[in-house]
């Protein structure tokens, strides 16, 4: 029998499984940073006091990076326990009810002694009350009559649009509506700040709010009076882990009591006004009423307005690309061995292919906050590189089970009769045979990989879904499109790179 394989595609193969430690080993082993790193919810005002925590600690010689909007209260707090960053800001109200599970009011004091016991710090209030709300357009209010929360109880044909964790919240819906015996028809679960584009679009009536927000007053909506006081205090603190350096902590305590509502306001409106959370928190520290404190002992930061969007265009891009080849690599490495095993049919075969099969009907946000609370993973860049790598998996395994199964039969005979062994027969006959259908999956692999990596940004992993968390956050369109362009684009720049390795790595007769 004439050999059909390609010598290239023998090298290739023996390289990937050669080399298999290598990724792993720059995946999984533990990179020790110096630098403080800072974490913030997915809203407008979480991101400014994160990166005024970042400048008052550079301006104190301290190492910071800011992890933008990785997710709610939950993911924050868990990130924080377990050292994935060591600083957020929160809210006592979130404190005393998601955080420590606890219904009755708690003194500052408790809650702080609450925290010490798992080794987490909180500073004195940052001078600002931001409580939640229910808000409408003033024109819609005004024509039926509402002022307070009681008044919606009259109207349960209201459309209510309330973020996924007020939803949940044990301070949020289904306490407050059973506080005031609300019972709407319609309520949905939308996008903080998508809701307010329903909201002006008539899509929804009420919506929850932050009695901080800038969009308040710029979008003409009237605050419904919490008449039977249900929402609690929730004062702006930053929470740290004491095991980070006194120098950095006596840092964050200077920021105590130097931020009032209005100034909050401000801030927040500035950062939606230029869709730059950096700039925002600068007007802090060039209003001298407010920094005075901070300004004794320490620089100004030269780089007033940040990064520029080449640098971050760039490292978005690096650390988009790290995820999707690094879980790439893995899916390869994995997903052929598994393909060759459920070519083989029976139990194992279907069992594989079955569990492909059911992390792929996943949705991805699901799996990535599944595997977050898992011992190792966390919020990290390993916990999105994992999620990749799972959903990666089936079209590789699949592709190569089809690839082998669909050889034909004669062509298997013949091997046999010539006296190769199962292995050889294996690297020899089998694989090239089917390394068009598997250079397919692989294929296929990558591209959804570039896809689904936009979503690592939720975990604070980074990539290009950075800009788009932050168009959505700030209702941005360009800002979006600063991660949604770059990554379709990846895709296709992908896709164009397999065909060329069709050409190298497929025998030229089955190209043919």
């Amino acid at each position: 029998m004439r050999r059909i394989w390609n010598p290239g595609v023998q090298e290739w193969f023996g390289r990937i499984l050669i080399f298999s430690w290598i990724p792993g080993f720059l995946i999984f082993s533990a990179s020790a940073s110096e630098q403080v790193q800072i974490g913030s919810k997915k809203f407008t005002e979480s991101y400014v006091l994160g990166e005024i925590a970042k400048r008052t600690l550079t301006d104190a010689g301290i190492s910071a990076e800011h992890r933008q909007g990785m997710g709610g209260t939950i993911i924050l707090w868990e990130a924080l326990r377990s050292g994935q960053i060591d600083v957020y800001p929160e809210y006592t109200g979130t404190i005393t009810q998601e955080i420590l599970k606890r219904s009755d009011e708690l003194t500052f004091e408790q809650i702080a002694n609450e925290l010490g016991k798992a080794g987490i710090g909180m500073t004195e209030p940052l001078g600002f009350n931001n409580t939640y709300a229910l808000v409408m357009l003033r024109s819609r209010a005004g024509e039926l009559g509402l002022h307070t929360i009681t008044d919606l109880k009259n109207h349960p044909e209201l459309k209510f649009g309330l973020t996924h964790e007020f939803l949940d919240r044990q301070d949020g819906w289904r306490p407050l509506a059973q506080h005031y015996q609300l019972n709407p028809q319609n309520v949905i679960g939308i996008d903080h700040a998508l809701g307010y584009g329903a909201l002006g679009k008539g899509s929804v009536d009420v919506k929850d709010a932050y009695s901080t927000d800038a969009k308040i007053s710029e979008n003409d909506l009237v605050v419904l009076e919490d008449d039977r006081q249900f929402f609690p205090q929730y004062k702006a603190v930053f929470l740290f882990r004491y095991a980070l350096p006194t120098p950095a902590i006596e840092a964050l305590r200077k920021l105590e009591g130097t931020i009032k509502e209005a100034k909050m306001t401000r801030l927040n409106a500035e950062a939606e006004r230029t869709k730059n959370y950096t700039r925002a928190a600068n007007l802090y520290f060039e209003d001298s009423s407010g920094s005075t404190r901070l300004r004794q002992g320490y620089g100004v930061a030269s780089n007033t307005f940040g990064e520029t969007f080449p640098h971050k265009l760039a490292r978005w891009t690096a650390r988009h690309l790290e995820l999707a080849a690094f879980s790439l690599v893995l899916s390869v490495l994995v997903g052929i061995p598994l393909g060759i095993f459920a070519s083989r049919g029976g139990a194992i075969g279907h069992a594989i292919l079955g569990f492909a099969g059911i992390v792929q009907t996943i949705p991805s946000l699901a799996l990535l906050a599944l595997l977050v609370p898992l011992p190792f993973f966390g919020i990290s860049v390993r916990t999105a590189i994992a999620a990749l790598f799972l959903y990666g998996l089936l079209p590789i395994v699949r592709n190569t089970a089809t690839g082998l199964q669909d050889i034909p039969r004669a062509l298997r005979e013949s091997a046999i009769a010539l006296g190769l062994s199962p292995a050889a027969r294996l690297w020899q006959i089998h694989l090239p045979m089917a390394s068009r259908s598997i250079l397919a999956g692989i294929k296929t692999s990558a591209v959804i990989n570039v896809g689904t990596a936009t979503l690592a940004a939720l975990i604070g992993a980074g990539g290009l879904g950075e800009p788009i968390l932050s168009g959505l956050n700030l209702n941005d369109h360009a800002t979006i499109l600063q991660g949604a362009i770059p990554a379709a684009i990846l895709a296709l720049l992908v896709q164009s790179l397999f065909d060329l390795l069709d050409r190298v790595l497929i025998p030229k007769g089955l190209r043919l």
